[in-house]
């Protein structure tokens, strides 16, 4: 007879518990998931068990999550079912129960990415088709060619038909009435940033346009140009718009919500830049919220810049950032244990080793080969002659006797002090292995190779020597 499993759990984690279950392969196993009514799983404690579980139980074994922190022997003595408790993170749930779960889908989004170019009429034919190939080739889906006050953009309708040429969407960001009309004639898809006063500019070429208050932050008069976009039936996106922090920034996500509340169907954009480039702190991080505003008030559309040297993978994020917040949803979940694309400075499970289970491993080695791995005390370096821990990677020197070997004393500098970088941030170190920086940083397959193929051969020569 097969195993019967009973899963307590949350309202919260309910629907993805219930998915990562049904999606697991060849069980040899039944079960039932009971929300025992609170928000948070791990928040359910001994009392709210023994009251809400109502017998009879039929299990063979109760799993509860990991974080559950209540005594497992008088829940498993009150119900005569062994009680268990499961992994922190409803994520590692096949693994746990030792099957294969279904791949997380991350091909799926919903959600149009813009990305401007704001010095479009600075640059040659040649750089601009190149820099939009780039923003395409990191997730843009439309190229936006911002046009500047009071610069001239006289190859703006040869832009639009080289970008079009490639394949690409184009739209154009202008307040200058002649060069939106230069480029709806040209064929650019999409004008931004149209009010009441210039959507009849949209309806003239049939070009979808991007709609805003005429008066900053009045609803009414969006409102105003979206009825004129109704009623002559045209396509358009609405953008209530977002303003910066101290500039009116909490103000404007209740203007996103006002306006989801009075047009509940109609398509919308947030442009993010005013908050990724206008505040001082890791992009990712601000592109993780904004985008999981707008997930949950269905905006489909942002408009992506980067200017500041800090946001450089802006477009790779807010294309991460869609993924992770659109498979979330589909769940009914939280948005965590999808991908680790926007965990950039810090991992959640920095340390896979105790500091007890690397003394294990230190006894165990035989050779002259250095192990490094970190733990929450700081680096271990080890090998048959001993075991150093330190939290400075130039305290181990003196210690590791490689002064007469250049090549190796290189290699360890380098493999030490990433560790030291990894230990600081709270990263996962992987000896011969570089570090993971999620979107922030291109893909670093070449690298990985690379290291691994120097600390082979490295180590090669070190067994050779000894």
């Amino acid at each position: 007879m097969a195993e019967r499993l009973l899963f307590l759990t949350g309202h919260l984690a309910r629907s993805r518990l219930e998915r990562i279950l049904s999606d697991l392969k060849d069980t040899t196993f039944t079960y039932e998931v009971v929300d025992i009514g609170v928000k948070v799983a791990a928040l359910m404690s001994e009392e709210i068990i023994a009251r809400r579980l109502k017998p009879p139980v039929v299990a063979d074994r109760i799993i509860l999550p990991g974080r559950y922190r209540g005594d497992l022997d008088r829940l498993s003595a009150r119900f005569g079912i062994p009680f268990l408790r499961g992994p922190d993170e409803v994520a590692d749930l096949p693994v746990f129960l030792g099957r294969v779960g279904k791949p997380i889908d991350l091909s799926r989004h919903n959600m149009r990415i813009f990305a401007e170019i704001v010095d479009a009429s600075a640059l040659s034919l040649e750089t601009l088709v190149q820099r939009a190939l780039k923003l395409a080739a990191a997730g843009a889906d439309v190229i936006d060619l911002g046009c500047l006050p009071d610069t001239p953009f006289p190859h703006l309708a040869d832009a639009i038909r080289h970008l079009k040429a490639q394949g690409l969407s184009v739209s154009v960001d202008s307040a200058n009435i002649e060069e939106l009309e230069t480029g709806a004639a040209a064929g650019a898809d999409y004008l931004l940033s149209l009010t009441e006063e210039t959507v009849d500019l949209a309806v003239k070429y049939n070009t979808t346009p991007i709609l805003i208050p005429s008066i900053a932050g009045d609803l009414d008069s969006l409102g105003r140009a979206i009825e004129a976009a109704q009623t002559a039936n045209i396509s358009f996106i609405a953008d209530p718009v977002l303003d910066p922090i101290h500039f009116g920034f909490a103000a404007s996500l209740g203007r996103f919500l006002e306006a989801r509340r009075r047009w509940p169907d109609i398509s919308m954009m947030m442009g993010t830049g005013n908050l990724t480039e206008l505040t001082d702190a890791d992009s990712s991080g601000v592109t993780a919220l904004l985008s999981g505003i707008c997930s949950e008030l269905s905006i489909d559309n942002v408009l992506v810049v980067h200017v500041s040297p800090h946001t450089v993978r802006t477009v790779e994020e807010h294309d991460r950032a869609r993924r992770i917040m659109f498979a979330a949803k589909q769940d009914h979940a939280l948005p965590r244990g999808y991908d680790a694309g926007l965990l950039q400075a810090h991992d959640r499970k920095p340390y896979p080793n105790s500091v007890e289970d690397i003394a294990v491993l230190a006894k165990d080695v035989r050779d002259a080969n250095f192990r490094i791995m970190t733990a929450p005390d700081g680096i271990h370096i080890f090998n048959a002659k001993g075991h150093t821990i330190a939290q400075d990677a130039f305290e181990f020197f003196p210690k590791l006797d490689v002064e007469s070997d250049g090549a190796h004393a290189f290699y360890l500098g380098a493999e030490l002090t990433k560790a030291e970088i990894a230990w600081k941030l709270g990263k996962r170190y992987t000896q011969d292995e570089p570090l993971a920086w999620g979107a922030a940083s291109p893909d670093g397959q070449a690298d990985r190779l690379r290291l691994k193929e120097a600390g082979h051969t490295l180590r090669a020569k070190k067994d050779r020597a000894t």
